[in-house]
């Protein structure tokens, strides 16, 4: 059942002393009711699950300014509000936004967290051949034939559910444009919604954007592409795969990676039970975010590579910088940060680069160009 906000913070907020308690954040669950696009439902009813942080003096005061809502979009494994919502110390950056006096979202896409699952997820047969005896020994004996051997989703899909998302906030906070904050494969996923619809975008920051300028424009022949329709990762293989990427002392505490780790597991309650537990992610389908489209978005956007990410090439993120139209854009390179920035020593500086953009439109009183920081 989908609650209103007002319901919700009536209940949260019946016996609070507001005066004293206007700094106390409220989390609050959504559910956007979406008819899909993925390949394998569609037409079928789907929810889409939307996390709101929003301090309760900003609720009181009316609500936020028309230009503080914020809505963040994950990458290609990782849950949204696991992503941007950890609960260690100040690595929430949801809560920092929050407490800066926005009213904050963040969204899971058909396949991920606490969103739908297409039923031929919850089969271990439609994981690629060398990840079946990896991981789920115990479900099957050998590995198997897939009942769907189509990859799950697809970026026209992601962009989809995005829409409903964004146009489901505006009417909530009556507002125009939302700023948009996305991760990784969230590059093509936000970026590539902005450019469809500049008139429900402010602003736009991308943290490692996965910038391709070799993306076709034309869908493949074959949509869904053919292969695996999701794929697992373990603590161990996320652990091995943030390792690789640290380049300085003291990058990461094991207390944010443990943390991060166990609010993974959380939102999956389905691999959790799948050898000693696994995240499950949809296999996307990609084509549409191209060079092309980059050189006519003129939507202002901050850019923040990681100097030690191994996922996505900070070289790559750079040529986004050049390719992009707009002429109030922004490159950081920040220090000491892998393709995990938000949760590393640094963040805090990536959170400061973000409100700044969103707020005063620049970085360091910079509207164009490029940044160093943490060095």
């Amino acid at each position: 059942m989908k609650l209103t906000t007002a319901a919700l913070l009536g209940l949260s907020l019946a016996h609070t002393s507001f005066a004293d308690d206007g700094g106390r954040l409220l989390r609050l669950d959504h559910y956007v009711q979406v008819r899909s696009t993925v390949p394998a439902i569609a037409g079928q009813f789907t929810q889409i699950y939307v996390r709101e942080v929003v301090e309760a003096g900003t609720v009181l005061r009316g609500g936020p300014a028309t230009d503080r809502v914020a809505l963040f979009i994950h990458g290609a494994g990782t849950p949204a509000e696991v992503s941007f919502d950890v609960p260690y110390q100040d690595y929430s950056w949801m809560a920092y936004l929050a407490h800066a006096g926005f009213d904050v979202f963040s969204m899971d896409m058909t396949g991920y967290g606490r969103s739908t699952r297409p039923a031929a997820m919850n089969d271990p047969c439609n994981l690629i051949k060398e990840q079946q005896p990896a991981y789920v020994r115990s479900l099957i004996s050998a590995p198997c034939a897939a009942s769907y051997p189509h990859q799950m989703t697809t970026l026209a899909s992601d962009w989809h559910d995005i829409d409903a998302v964004v146009d489901h906030v505006r009417a909530l906070r009556h507002v125009d444009k939302l700023n948009l904050l996305a991760w990784s494969l969230g590059g093509p996923r936000s970026a590539g919604y902005a450019a469809q619809h500049a008139d429900k975008v402010a602003k736009l920051v991308l943290l490692a954007p996965a910038y391709n300028r070799a993306a076709k424009a034309e869908p493949p022949e074959q949509v869904p592409a053919n292969g695996a329709a999701f794929n697992t990762q373990s603590r161990d293989e996320f652990i091995a795969n943030w390792d690789r990427q640290v380049g300085c002392p003291d990058q990461y505490e094991s207390g944010a990676r443990d943390s991060v780790w166990s609010e993974m597991i959380a939102s999956d309650p389905v691999g959790a039970t799948w050898g000693t537990g696994v995240r499950r992610a949809p296999q996307v389908t990609s084509w549409g975010w191209t060079t092309a489209v980059v050189a006519k978005t003129q939507i202002p956007t901050l850019m923040v590579a990681g100097a030690h990410d191994k996922q996505v090439n900070p070289d790559r993120v750079r040529e986004l910088f050049t390719d992009l139209g707009s002429p109030k854009k922004v490159f950081v390179d920040l220090a000491c940060s892998s393709h995990n920035a938000m949760w590393e020593k640094n963040h805090l500086l990536l959170f400061r680069a973000s409100l700044e953009w969103l707020t005063q439109g620049s970085v360091q009183g910079k509207q164009e160009g490029m940044l160093r920081l943490g060095y």
